[in-house]
């Protein structure tokens, strides 16, 4: 399904080299959640990498995420092509320009329901919620920072080894994902350094935006 996303969006941070950066450093889980808070409605740009063995460069991907309620993730593409995503009460609503909207079952997409369960519980701040889903791991300090998460359910797994946040201070920065089996890293860049990637093409210089470098 090419709306697919695994959104949130990962490189595998080993346990041993977390706890003593973490702890160090005073970056915890609680600290990013608590930063990353943010009450609806909101909306941030994105600009999303999708790699492929049948494409020499990866797809770029450009739009924006919106919550304009708490139950209700919205993601707009708006570049190379026009596409909105609907997530809300169960859910999915898929709307192209020239084609009767789609809408099925959240159930029927595993992916979907840890994006939304994700989005909700990072901007809500709420670590028992992620942490349902999903086991947390810390790394870097308050200045430049990584949250990795890693799939609980087997559904989701099953397509998702990880899924690593990267960002400065309060600002989530970019959601690089880890497919379970073989294939390209996804990156998504969000906010300072999605601004920050308009006009760059270099692939090796988007993963450094992704990461902060």
């Amino acid at each position: 399904m090419r709306t697919t996303q695994y959104g949130l969006l990962a490189l595998l941070l080993g346990a041993a080299s977390l706890s003593a950066a973490a702890v160090e450093s005073g970056v915890d889980a609680n600290w990013i959640l608590a930063k990353l808070a943010r009450p609806a409605p909101m909306r941030t740009s994105f600009v999303e990498l999708r790699g492929s063995k049948l494409l020499k460069t990866p797809l770029r991907i450009e739009g924006e995420y919106l919550r304009p309620r708490d139950d209700t993730l919205v993601r707009e593409v708006r570049a190379p092509y026009s596409e909105t995503t609907t997530i809300r009460a169960g859910e999915v609503t898929i709307a192209r320009v020239g084609k009767s909207p789609r809408t099925f079952s959240l159930s029927r997409s595993p992916e979907l329901v840890g994006l939304q369960a994700s989005f909700g519980a990072l901007l809500a701040g709420d670590r028992l919620l992620l942490e349902r889903h999903y086991r947390l791991a810390t790394q870097g300090t308050r200045q430049q920072w990584a949250l990795a998460l890693t799939p609980k359910d087997g559904a989701l797994a099953a397509k998702v080894r990880t899924i690593t946040l990267y960002g400065r201070g309060a600002e989530l920065r970019c959601i690089e994902t880890e497919p379970a089996k073989s294939g390209d890293l996804q990156r998504t860049l969000l906010a300072g350094a999605a601004r920050a990637a308009a006009g760059v093409a270099d692939t090796n210089a988007m993963t450094a935006l992704c990461h902060g470098s």
